[in-house]
């Protein structure tokens, strides 16, 4: 509940919504939060009880996520959402006296109306809003927040194909275990939409089922009721909205329903009933919805009336006090990694990848996963994933504590921080620490740190000493979800023998059943030496310590790294997370400090005598002065020199040049101007039409390897082919990886 809205006060001075308790019995309220100054400390909503007796409840005060901005040097805020509107709600916990509050998600964007299912785990509405992707799916987690996965719906959002999508809200689950939920649009003006039943346990989307319901072809979701419901928000629905469901565990296989039956209304705002005739009356709209409470039997599908709907009141939110049966009590670190249970102390989680060539339970590593993980027939040059980079959300603040211009984010509308890099295995896979309670993704990446494929567009969480373990990868575009355990089957069995090493690699990896080429090298190191073979590193670092050169029949590849420390210019993270890292190691790129001075930083080759013979340095050719400081057309049109853009007089005109298209020139009696070409005639005048020349940028925010007009002058061959070192190559591969954004920090911008 909150107080009434009080319209003499800003938005940032209203009460916000807190967790009340009313008991039956003895018919008093309380506040579970008493302090008035740790209640008004975030909007609490949509509790629920867990079995131990704690609440779990959604919140913007983002508990954990606000301490971390502490140890990255930031102010304490609340993140804004994905789309920068308001301040995020994620879940969280706490005690039944309000204490010991805990944040257990941590997405960038809502998590809403939990739900604990019969085995004592939480479904979830969660909002899925990076990248390309915008939906609200339902997840599945462990009470303490470990063991996060997507659960059903993220390629089931327009099962009947009418291209309206609707999204999966309120879930509640029902005695035999399927869920009931809400299915409604992004924007809908009555706030109402369709209930589905969907059968979990079978599927994880519409018509995919789970690997061992392979051939089962659905559909999970069907229609809760046999009114006739449209979800859309700006069609008529003939069998009216709902708003919410919750079932009666009482053996009647009932649903209480918050309902508004269809209303249609004339000019003169007379209210009509929706027959057939008025339905398809061209001069009748929908009329406001009126929500009541009805009681819907599911075995003789009837409905009547609880709580009938009233004039100017929206009854809205249902439970029912009735006795049901206690979920298990699932304990915190039941999920914990178990080569190492001091890694919880440490802040971090693992990621743990089976394969990153397992695509949806297919092997689509060039002549086989096995091929490639023996160093006898591959060598670590041929095969195509070479490092797992963590990548991290930046959290934006509101524009009350810090007004943000939009030049910061670039071409994007996101910015992002590295947290590190780690080698992936030959055979595809991944043991990492992770920094716990963030929101992270990952790239995978070349051997010129480079991200091959597609951005990973969903935020991933582990939680202190939790292990995360993901079987593969999943093909973004096959309409087919691969993020839930059980979705695909294994393409990567792993090592078939116990204490045998994979064939022709290091003898001192003896392998377990099944494990991975990355398990077993962290089994063994997380044993010996503190676990330092998953321990990521802000370096580009590669070591060939699986080839055995007496097996293989050839030498151990050549060691190569791509290092901060040898750059010329700034370093964009601390040379304590260089030496060592933590979990609050950052490589925060901001193009002014990070990139630019790239450009102007000299690249002289010099004689015996110390004596300039050739300038490499960038501004050398792509500025508009010559060493006599005359006038010129930049060389390739591209102009990398110092001063502010004359297009946007917010960013360096280099900034501007490499990413943004431009307008070729020409210098004309000593000025520079747009080159125009005549490219006809004007018929009615007789006079020529002339044209601007378009100039391509030559980087891409969609990441290095969509650069590669750019790039490719840097290659072995190219005209520029050495000017830039190996280190300065990875630095603008990386900056272009997370988006090529002008800031990566939003308090690093300058202010008016």
């Amino acid at each position: 509940m909150r107080y009434p809205f009080d319209p003499d006060l800003d938005e940032d001075e209203q009460a916000t919504w807190n967790i009340w308790e009313y008991d039956i019995p003895s018919e008093t309220l309380r506040r579970v939060i008493s302090s008035d100054i740790t209640a008004e400390n975030g909007h609490d909503i949509a509790p629920r009880y867990l079995p131990d007796g704690r609440i779990l409840f959604s919140s913007t005060r983002q508990r954990q996520s606000v301490a971390i901005l502490l140890d990255e040097g930031k102010p304490q805020f609340p993140a804004l959402d994905g789309d920068r509107n308001e301040p995020a709600f994620n879940l969280h916990a706490m005690n039944s006296d309000g204490s010991n509050i805990e944040q257990i998600g941590f997405n960038q964007s809502h998590e809403l109306n939990p739900v604990v299912l019969d085995d004592g785990t939480v479904v979830f509405s969660r909002w899925d809003n990076i990248g390309g992707t915008n939906e609200i799916n339902l997840y599945r987690m462990n009470q303490d927040g470990s063991g996060l996965e997507l659960l059903y719906g993220a390629n089931s959002h327009d099962v009947d194909g009418d291209g309206q999508e609707e999204q999966f809200v309120q879930p509640e689950i029902l005695p035999d275990g399927t869920l009931v939920a809400l299915l409604k649009p992004f924007m809908a003006e009555t706030t109402g939409g369709a209930l589905v039943d969907i059968d979990v346990n079978t599927y994880v989307e519409n018509s995919q089922a789970l690997a061992v319901n392979m051939g089962m072809s659905g559909p999970a979701q069907t229609p809760a009721t046999v009114n006739d419901v449209i979800a859309g928000a700006e069609a008529i629905s003939p069998g009216g909205r709902y708003r919410s469901a919750y079932p009666l565990r009482d053996g009647t296989d009932r649903l209480l329903l918050s309902w508004s039956q269809c209303r249609l209304q004339n000019a003169e705002l007379q209210i009509l009933p929706c027959t057939e005739t008025n339905l398809v009356d061209p001069n009748l709209v929908a009329a406001p919805a009126l929500y009541g409470i009805w009681i819907y039997d599911r075995e003789d599908e009837t409905q009547l009336p609880a709580a009938p709907p009233e004039e100017g009141a929206i009854l809205s939110d249902i439970v029912a006090a009735e006795p049901r049966t206690n979920a298990p009590v699932i304990l915190p670190g039941s999920n914990v990694f178990g080569l190492d249970p001091t890694i919880a102390d440490e802040g971090v989680g693992v990621i743990n990848i089976r394969s990153v060539y397992d695509v949806m339970g297919a092997d689509t590593a060039p002549g086989g996963i096995d091929v490639l993980a023996d160093p006898a027939q591959t060598t670590a040059a041929e095969r195509p994933a070479r490092f797992l980079r963590l990548e991290k959300a930046v959290s934006i603040p509101d524009e009350e504590i810090l007004e943000i211009p939009n030049f910061a984010f670039g071409r994007v509308d996101y910015m992002r921080e590295i947290l590190g890099y780690t080698p992936i295995a030959p055979d595809g896979s991944v043991v990492v620490k992770a920094p716990a309670d963030v929101a992270l993704t990952f790239s995978i990446v070349d051997g010129n740190a480079r991200r091959i494929g597609p951005s990973h567009n969903n935020w991933l969480q582990v939680r202190p000493g939790e292990e995360l373990r993901c079987t593969g990868c999943h093909d973004g575009g096959s309409g087919q979800s691969h993020g839930r355990n059980g979705a695909f089957d294994s393409a990567h069995d792993g090592a078939t023998q116990t204490g045998l090493p994979y064939p022709n690699t290091n003898p001192a990896y003896f392998a377990d059943i099944g494990e991975s080429m990355a398990e077993v090298r962290a089994r063994i190191s997380c044993g010996t030496d503190n676990c330092a073979a998953i321990e990521p590193s802000m370096d580009v670092v590669f070591v060939d310590d699986w080839t055995d050169a007496a097996t293989a029949g050839r030498a151990p590849d050549e060691p190569f790294s791509y290092e901060y420390r040898l750059l010329n210019t700034l370093t964009p993270t601390s040379q304590d997370c260089v030496q060592n890292w933590s979990a609050s190691c950052r490589s925060t790129i901001n193009y002014e400090e990070a990139i630019h001075p790239l450009w102007s930083f000299p690249r002289l080759t010099l004689n015996a005598l110390g004596e300039p013979v050739s300038d490499f340095t960038c501004i050398s050719c792509h500025s508009p002065r010559d060493e006599a400081n005359q006038l010129r057309v930049p060389i390739a049109q591209l102009d990398l020199s110092d001063g502010l853009s004359d297009q946007d007089q917010d960013v360096f005109t280099s900034f501007r040049e490499l990413l943004f298209n431009d307008n070729a020139q020409e210098l004309n009696m000593g000025a520079l101007q747009d080159l125009l070409v005549e490219v006809g005639v004007d018929p009615d005048t007789n006079q020529p039409i002339f044209e601007t020349v378009n100039v391509p940028a030559s980087m891409s925010s969609n990441g290095a390897n969509a650069s590669q007009r750019f790039f490719d002058r840097f290659e072995a061959g190219g005209t520029h082919a050495g000017y830039l070192t190996p280190d300065e190559l990875r630095l603008l591969s990386e900056w272009l990886d997370v988006g090529g954004q002008y800031y990566n920090n939003p308090f690093a911008v300058p202010m008016d």
